[in-house]
C-alpha cells in the first residue's frame, strides 16, 4: 500500500510543478511555440505547440526513431527535432519541461536542441 502512495504523490508533485512552469512560460504562439516534453521509462517524445490556434506545429518520437531514453538518444532525437523545427521556419520557442525535474534526459535534450 505504501508503494501505491508513493507513486501517486510522485505524480501529484510533477503535476503540480508543471502547472507552475505554465504558467510562468505563458502560451506559445505561431512566432515562439512552446515545445513540451513527455518522457516514459522506454521513450521520449517532444512537440511544438501553437496554444493560440491550438494546433501542433511539429513532433518528434524516439520509439518512431527506434531509441530508447538516454542522455545520448535524447541529443539523437533533439537534433531530428531541430531539423523538423527548421523546415517548419521555426527558430525561436519556448521550452516546457512538463513538470519533469531538469536533469538528466530533459537536460540533454534541451542541449541538443538549441
Amino acid at each position: 500500500m505504501s508503494r501505491i502512495k508513493d507513486i501517486a504523490k510522485k505524480n501529484s508533485s510533477r503535476i503540480v510543478r508543471k502547472r507552475r512552469v505554465r504558467g510562468d512560460i505563458g502560451r506559445g504562439t505561431a512566432e515562439t511555440p512552446r515545445v513540451t516534453v513527455f518522457k516514459s521509462n522506454r521513450y521520449l517524445s517532444a512537440q511544438a505547440i501553437n496554444d493560440i490556434a491550438g494546433v501542433t506545429l511539429a513532433a518528434v518520437n524516439s520509439k518512431a526513431l527506434n531509441l530508447s531514453v538516454s542522455r545520448e538518444n535524447a541529443v539523437k532525437v533533439a537534433a531530428e527535432f531541430a531539423e523538423k523545427l527548421k523546415a517548419a521556419g521555426i527558430e525561436k520557442v519556448v521550452f516546457d519541461r512538463n513538470g519533469y525535474l531538469y536533469h538528466g534526459v530533459v537536460a540533454a535534450f534541451a542541449d541538443g536542441l538549441r
